[in-house]
């Protein structure tokens, strides 16, 4: 295969209109197409496999029923409106209704509990919350303390605070104009999955569906293709789920399937064989279950997948070799975060992609690895991520959000000049590929020697007992802090001696890395503390052996592990 990077970056150049809508270009554009809108826009099954299929016509109807019952309600440019209802339909809906409005969405998980909704909706002031019973005990918890909150449409809610979505579509008509949108506007308010602090609420612009397009396309192998359907179980009220899956899919008026319930590795092949899907989206966790509880799928399922992204933490050579081997595709890591998504990543198709690294920046994105004072570091050298403001061509880049809401003092510290920092410690090779080294927040001296967890992990995981692992340090009065890893063991491994299993991993990881960064403690739980978008929260782990040497310095925080 050739290496194609170089004649897509330098030649790539953005063309973002001036108005932009994501409904239109998203739902309402196809719906009006004579040849389209009877394209299929959502395959989807519940928890109990009960299945719909949704057209583009229909989800466009609807979601005009919505913007008028929304704007009877007093919905209107810029307000923000609570979206909690995890993949279905009626998401997709809500949020084309809102877009066409010109209002804000606020995408909240229906995995959160009442703080959390609270957290996010008294400080968005967010004026009506659409949710379902699936989060309706949590919403209304919430409600006494948000005050703003003045309207509550509810599906399947019993409840005399809340109108009922149906009640309130049957009395709309199903034609809506929708309001006339700069691209520069902003549409969505994503909370930060608190993976390294409180969240904050990022305002992304219209204009982050075009930005987000290069990276999607490329991860992608190329999409679409004829026939592509989407699938991936990332949470749409995420970046993930959102702008990495369903919003792009809907872009190109493709065919994207929704699921509710939780996760296993035998139903996402069951998914993907039912509704054949041929591209997707799994987070490294995922596809670190799917390995080990299907190691040869193809002997199970009629598969048709055709590409593989995978982001939130590195895949590792393990489950990247698994992936080519196993489902004879060779998945395309990527690298983005809610404020700047789709930065860096692979696309084996056209260049090369390297088992471990990151990739390298997609086309029409300036992306560098710089030190503190912001300057561009040396090949190898460990540095921030960062992306400046503009592409090499000078023009600005659409992906930027507009920034923190109502916080200008965390906006400013994200920005050295123009560049506008990840927070992910990286180092760029000769060939302009990255390779992770953690967060900054997770990277730790031992002994003098900086240690990044990915890599440990990584090699971890490569051993049989190992299901899921964390690398943290842990406080040492000699070394400043020694390697501490939290294990969570597969199946076979779980009744087996706890002190064997110990000096094998103990003795896999001295044999293959370097002497400093074997664990010299080892604890097994029964599942790691992980975001919602499935991230590991190593924060929660790091503050846990903090605690146990300092419990006056823990506070009162605790952590559910058994």
């Amino acid at each position: 295969m050739s290496d194609q990077y170089a004649h897509f970056y330098d030649s790539f150049r953005w063309l973002v209109p001036a108005n932009l809508n994501i409904a239109v270009e998203c739902c309402h554009r196809w719906a009006q197409s004579t040849a389209h809108a009877r394209q299929i826009a959502i395959f989807f099954e519940d928890e109990a496999s009960q299945r719909e299929i949704w057209t583009y016509e229909r989800l466009s109807q609807t979601a005009n029923q919505l913007s008028n019952g929304l704007t009877r309600m007093g919905v209107k440019r810029g307000d923000r409106v609570a979206v909690v209802l995890g993949q279905r339909p009626e998401n997709v809906v809500a949020h084309m209704a809102i877009y066409s409005l010109g209002a804000i969405a606020l995408p909240l998980s229906n995995l959160f509990g009442p703080e959390a909704l609270e957290q996010r909706i008294k400080d968005a002031e967010a004026r009506v919350a659409i949710f379902d019973d699936t989060s309706s005990v949590n919403v209304l918890a919430a409600l006494p303390r948000c005050t703003a909150l003045k309207q509550l449409i509810g599906i399947n809610v019993q409840d005399e605070r809340v109108l009922h979505w149906r009640s309130l579509l049957i009395r709309q008509p199903t034609e809506f104009k929708p309001v006339q949108t700069k691209s520069s506007d902003p549409a969505i308010l994503l909370y930060t999955s608190g993976t390294t602090g409180a969240p904050k609420g990022a305002l992304l612009p219209h204009s982050v569906l075009i930005g987000n397009l290069p990276g999607f396309v490329a991860s992608q192998n190329w999409f679409p293709q004829p026939g592509d359907v989407f699938w991936s179980p990332a949470d749409w009220a995420w970046t993930g789920g959102l702008m990495d899956a369903l919003l792009p899919t809907l872009y190109f008026g493709q065919s994207i399937v929704g699921t509710r319930g939780r996760f296993s590795a035998e139903r996402a092949f069951e998914i993907m064989e039912r509704y054949r899907v041929t591209n997707t989206f799994l987070f490294p966790t995922a596809l670190k279950m799917m390995m080990k509880a299907v190691p040869e799928p193809h002997n199970r399922y009629r598969l048709v997948l055709r590409a593989i992204m995978s982001a939130g933490e590195s895949v590792g050579e393990t489950v990247f070799s698994w992936c080519q081997q196993a489902l004879n595709i060779t998945p395309n890591e990527m690298f983005g975060q809610t404020e700047m998504n789709y930065l860096v990543g692979n696309s084996h198709e056209k260049w090369p992609a390297k088992p471990g690294s990151m990739g390298r920046p997609y086309p029409g994105h300036r992306v560098a690895v710089i030190d503190e004072s912001g300057q561009v570091c040396a090949v190898g050298e460990i540095g921030d991520v960062a992306l400046n403001r503009a592409d090499i061509h000078g023009h600005p880049d659409p992906i930027l959000f507009l920034g923190y809401w109502r916080n200008e003092v965390a906006t400013t510290e994200k920005f050295t000049g123009d560049w506008c920092r990840t927070g992910d410690l990286a180092k760029m090779d000769a060939e302009g590929y990255l390779w992770y080294a953690g967060r900054a927040d997770d990277v730790f001296k031992s002994s003098g020697y900086r240690i990044g967890p990915g890599e440990i992990e990584n090699c971890l995981l490569e051993h049989p007992a190992v299901a899921n692992v964390a690398v943290v340090p842990k406080p040492d009065e000699e070394r400043g802090a020694v390697v501490k890893a939290f294990v969570v063991l597969t199946g076979e491994y779980q009744n087996q001696a706890k002190q064997a299993i110990t000096e094998a991993l103990q003795q896999h990881v001295s044999t293959r890395l370097a002497p400093y960064e074997y664990p010299k403690e080892i604890e097994y739980i029964a599942e790691l503390p992980m975001t919602t978008t499935g991230k590991i929260q190593r924060r929660v782990l790091r503050q846990l052996e903090e605690g146990r040497v300092n419990p006056q310095k823990a506070g009162s925080r605790k952590a559910k592990f058994t």
